[in-house]
């Protein structure tokens, strides 16, 4: 258990803790949520021990493992599946103390070293350990290059590897989601599901912390306030508290009937695709979404460029990619786009197959190796990446970046425009050099948004957002009247901003006729062709090899294939039955959340019990759709080992 009791702390001349109280029990999954700069590091601080608090009392069970993941990683020499088993320390000293036993020729020892070995799990370590790279989006002839050859955000990867192959009762993680793309985060969201521990998350991704946790800590005016269930029902509680404060009353109405506009504005245009009517159902959403913000410091607009072309932009037999000295590399062949105004555009697929690729082609900052790339008469791009935080002048201010842009804007004009994006006051003249990554984004945002473009190309623009800041982002995206390219592992971003995706796949570009949880199906599928075909060539290369088997030892292998095959039968049918269950509670939670998307639901005070059962239906719903989840899961895992255990097998008997 962890319990604070009336903690006060201070940093410098911030209080962000003033007689807080909480209470944390055991196996729970807890997302740490709160605005940039609310003390939520300093949380972790103060668990970890680094930190004292100024008051009141911090109190953990004794004997916990902690996992926590360190936010930077040294460039060191060491293959980077070596740093990941270091991070299981008395596995590594159980092994240098048989290394020496072995030396010394200690046979009694060297024994009961090889005991402790396998109570540490130690001889599967190295394969725990690559599967865990693996899952993170590293290839296997990846996993023996030294650590020093991959750029900042893999070798964040592999430190995140690291700390999940820890053996941790306690497991804290801030931040992990900063530099996966989506496939990578999805395979995270199910290891965490799996994760037996007690898990403390700080993320500003909604859709990771709905999939992972199951309460939520809200930091918030120096205070903690435990809310249980995930970080949806965490809103739909925070929006009926305040719509209880009469003050909040007006702002509640104004923000309700901004939002209705654009919602009516887009159904209008929307098309029968299956993504443009996701987004339909989550612009929806974002209606009472929005009644848990109101209190947001950020609130902005993406006005867009007065004049248009028809096309924008257009790339004909493009060939894409990055000149080399003796040869090219050439990411994605034969792209042929035409971008027409208004088109809303997510880019789907795996790491490294060109996404970043071309949104840089796109905007020209990248040449194309072969083909045409033919701007429109009035085309206006507004861009956003991460490198562009650092390009930012930090001797500088927000206010004079906007200046710069605009000499003739008013002073105050920048400020009200600035204010938006939460630099309020004085924060419009404060230096770029004493910000944090939130701010600096927040900054470069701005400038995209001031400069009214009518393509708007965004690659990850959520990185380094806080919770507050990215419903912002999300609300001006979807009254953004140009054409949007989006690149981003924020499922909530892209059901809300894009109607139609492309994936970016097998050097190609092509539109993909589906939405996110198709999406996840189709990323499932290749993962497991290519299982089947790694284990086909497995099989190929056993079975070309000259076989000294026996007669005997054929008929030993046929027999433990026969049994292998009886195992699997109780296994797939419970594999099928979780899913079945899965499907079942699905059906009954779009019906209780259909209910529970009814405005008037939270301030008609003669429904207050019907509000009550609804929420508690959903939470009892959700509980057996994560039982069903997690049964599901271990039976498909527990059938892929026994299929490759099969093959074997089956090659040992050729």
């Amino acid at each position: 258990m962890i319990a604070l009791r009336q903690v006060a702390l201070q940093r410098g001349t911030q209080t962000l803790l003033e007689n807080a109280d909480l209470t944390l029990h055991d196996g729970i999954k807890a997302g740490i949520i709160g605005a940039n700069g609310a003390g939520k590091s300093s949380l972790f601080k103060l668990l970890l021990g680094e930190l004292g608090p100024d008051q009141g009392d911090v109190e953990m069970s004794g004997g916990q493992r902690i996992a926590h993941m360190a936010q930077e990683v040294e460039a060191l020499d060491r293959p980077i599946i070596e740093y990941v088993l270091d991070g299981d320390k008395a596995l590594r000293q159980a092994e240098a103390e048989l290394y020496a036993a072995q030396e010394a020729g200690e046979a009694h020892r060297e024994a009961e070293l090889h005991g402790l070995i396998e109570t540490l799990d130690g001889y599967r370590a190295e394969s725990r350990a690559a599967q865990l790279l693996v899952g993170l989006g590293f290839f296997q002839a990846d996993l023996t290059r030294p650590l020093s050859d991959f750029s900042g955000g893999w070798r964040m990867r592999v430190n995140l590897a690291r700390t999940l192959f820890m053996p941790s009762d306690l497991l804290l993680l801030d931040e992990p989601t900063n530099h996966l793309d989506l496939d990578a985060l999805l395979w995270l969201e199910q290891w965490l599901a799996r994760y037996p521990g007690t898990l403390l998350l700080i993320s500003h991704d909604r859709d990771f912390l709905d999939a992972v946790c199951d309460h939520i800590v809200h930091m918030h005016h120096q205070t903690l306030e435990l809310y249980r269930g995930n970080y949806s029902r965490f809103e739909r509680t925070r929006a009926e508290k305040l719509a209880l404060q009469q003050a909040e009353a007006a702002k509640q109405q104004a923000r309700r009937e901004e939002i209705e506009r654009f919602i009516a504005r887009f159904k209008a245009k929307a098309t029968k695709a299956r993504q443009a009517q996701s987004r339909v159902k989550m612009l929806e959403r974002m209606e009472d979404i929005a009644m848990a913000h109101v209190d947001s410091p950020f609130h902005f607009t993406l006005p867009a460029a007065d004049k248009t072309s028809h096309p924008l932009l257009v790339l004909d037999q493009a060939q894409l990619g990055y000149r080399g000295k003796e040869h090219d590399n050439v990411q994605l062949d034969k792209v042929n786009i035409t971008l027409l105004p208004g088109s809303r555009i997510g880019l789907l697929g795996p790491n490294g197959a060109g996404k970043s690729t071309l949104i840089k082609s796109l905007t020209g900052e990248l040449e194309l190796l072969s083909g045409k790339r033919v701007p429109g008469e009035h085309l206006a791009i507004g861009y956003f990446a991460q490198h562009q935080l650092e390009g930012l002048d930090v001797t500088s201010t927000p206010f004079m970046h906007v200046q710069r842009l605009s000499p003739k804007a008013s002073e105050q004009e920048i400020r009200n425009f600035l204010g938006g994006f939460g630099f309020k006051g004085d924060d419009a003249f404060g230096e770029v050099a004493t910000f944090s990554g939130g701010e600096k984004a927040r900054l470069a945002l701005s400038l995209v948004a001031w400069q009214k473009p009518n393509l708007l190309l965004l690659d990850e623009p959520t990185n380094h957002l806080d919770l507050e800041m990215r419903e912002a982002l999300t609300e001006a995206l979807a009254g953004f009247e140009g054409t949007v390219i989006l690149v981003s592992h924020d499922r909530h971003l892209l059901r809300a901003t894009v109607d139609e995706f492309w994936r970016v796949a097998d050097h190609r570009v092509e539109p993909f006729d589906g939405d996110l949880e198709d999406y996840r199906a189709w990323l499932k599928a290749r993962l497991e062709e290519s299982r089947r075909d790694s284990r086909s060539e497995k099989a190929e290369r056993q079975s070309q090899q000259p076989s000294g088997d026996s007669r005997e030892a054929r008929k030993a292998a046929r027999k433990a294939a026969a049994e292998l095959r009886e195992k699997l039968r109780p296994l797939k049918k419970e594999r099928d039955k979780a899913e079945q269950a899965m499907e079942k509670a699905q059906i009954s939670l779009e019906e209780v959340e259909s209910v529970l998307a009814d405005p008037e639901l939270y301030t008609d005070s003669a429904r207050k019990a019907e509000l009550t059962n609804a929420l508690a239906q959903q939470a009892t719903i959700k509980a057996r759709l994560d039982s069903a989840e997690q049964q599901w899961l271990a039976a498909e895992e527990a059938l892929e080992a026994m299929e490759a255990e099969l093959v074997a097998s089956e090659n040992a008997e050729l």
